[in-house]
């Protein structure tokens, strides 16, 4: 197991099962580099050094240790290269990765009768190992095997009866059995169409019907699409706690996230509106120059742009248009990066984290598990649009919130198809 693995999750060693599980002393050497710091991934490699320093305490790391738990393998530090094959001579470099190789390599020639893997989530490090003739595996715990069967939150259902689209326009509710053969996912969408007419609604898990959605506007914006209309209807519904919108570049996700949290300033008491901050050629922050709001700045101005984008809903100097620049000016509307979210409490506030499909499933754990009473919480992104190296669509944190948490009472999901930001851009979308 290489160091991009337990940098995604720290207990991965224990998600083995009967398998012998072993580190190149490398991985440790690498892990150091990481143990100081606030983001998640400082986090996972300190946890991962306690586990081996508690598993360590009575046993020498260059032996086989039991690992705890019933029916689980051993565990070990692979120390030096005694292989045949030299890996930094091959790749004529080095670097971790190579020593990584030799390790297994060494592995692989120490025990013949064993089939020794590589877990790794490099790429590159797996076409390495394989072209060395080494098995090369990605870490699967967690990963979504099926994203084109993910979960939608909405769906189109032809030939309903006139009777129960009557109904929903005439008294807003309707029996979910005389509209569908089978209940569906607890604040599922629909839209639903008749040989005549057609009608948007929505499955209430309280009432255990359906209901009718109308087309709402938050702060001047108005939704341009079905799916829209039921993504801004998430966000304002007071029983959903919990919303994930997925969709490509100009659907609207981040503008109607914050475009509903806006409509809803009189009953939270901030709105926290943050990205992961995916930094350019993977260098730290600390690399830019000037202070902590300059060096975070290129990163925001995605979310300050549709921030201006609805204060140009409204005159310049108009009640509305001030109340937002009175909101950003006295912190109740606040953008930030996600580096500082653990060990904090977010109570009465409405929290929108953008790009969430730049998470790991860990990080997105950790941001819902920050969430106190009367506060919640929005994630939007496209999880085919990747920006960091060790995560994709099949094990980001977007894809696996939306698979594992779909049919709760508290959460509600929507994809977004339709480009809406203009012609332009969807030309790019649907050609280039």
């Amino acid at each position: 197991m290489d160091t991009s693995v337990i940098l995604y999750d720290h207990s991965a060693v224990e998600h083995f099962g009967e398998h012998d599980v072993a580190i190149p002393i490398t991985v440790l050497e690498e892990l150091d580099n990481f143990k100081k710091g606030n983001d998640i991934k400082n986090f996972e490699a300190r946890e991962f050094i306690r586990f081996i320093d508690n598993l360590s305490t009575e046993h020498m790391l260059q032996t086989w240790i039991p690992l705890p738990g019933s029916n689980k393998g051993r565990f070990k530090v692979l120390m030096g290269n005694g292989a045949l094959l030299d890996a930094e001579k091959i790749f004529n470099d080095d670097k971790a990765d190579h020593k990584i190789l030799n390790a297994t390599l060494s592995l692989q020639q120490e025990m013949p009768d064993h089939k020794v893997v590589l877990v790794t989530k490099d790429i590159n490090l797996r076409l390495k190992a394989r072209a060395l003739n080494l098995a090369a595996e990605d870490y699967e715990t967690g990963k979504i095997h099926n994203v084109s069967n993910l979960y939608r939150g909405n769906d189109l259902v032809e030939d309903i009866p006139q009777t129960v689209i009557s109904q929903l326009y005439d008294q807003g509710v309707c029996p979910v059995d005389e509209a569908l053969p089978n209940p569906p996912s607890d604040n599922h969408y629909f839209i639903l169409r008749s040989a005549k007419s057609s009608a948007l609604a929505y499955y209430n898990p309280k009432d255990r019907a359906l209901e009718r959605v109308d087309k709402l506007t938050a702060v001047g914006v108005k939704p341009r699409n079905a799916e829209q209309t039921f993504a801004l209807h998430a966000i304002l519904h007071p029983d959903i706690k919990l919303v994930s919108i997925q969709g490509v570049a100009g659907t609207g996700k981040t503008l109607l996230a914050l475009a509903g949290a806006l409509e809803q300033q009189e009953v939270y008491r901030q709105i926290y509106l943050a990205r992961p901050i995916v930094p350019l050629s993977n260098r730290d922050l600390g690399f830019l120059p000037g202070d902590a709001n300059s060096k975070i700045a290129p990163y925001m101005e995605p979310l300050w742009d549709n921030l201006k984008f609805i204060q140009n809903q409204y005159p310049e100097h108009s009640r509305e248009s001030n109340r937002i620049k009175e909101m950003v000016e006295d912190e109740r509307l606040v953008i930030t990066p996600l580096a500082y979210i653990r060990g904090r409490s977010l109570s009465n506030i409405i929290f929108i984290v953008d790009e969430a499909q730049n998470l790991t499933p860990h990080e997105i754990k950790t941001i819902i598990s920050r969430a106190g009473e009367n506060t919640k919480i929005i994630f939007t992104g496209d999880i085919y649009q990747i920006d960091t190296p060790y995560l994709d669509s099949q094990s980001n944190g977007l894809s696996y919130l939306i698979d594992k948490v779909k049919n709760h009472p508290l959460y509600a999901h929507v994809t977004l198809q339709r480009g809406e930001r203009s012609e332009l851009a969807n030309l790019a979308n649907d050609l280039l």
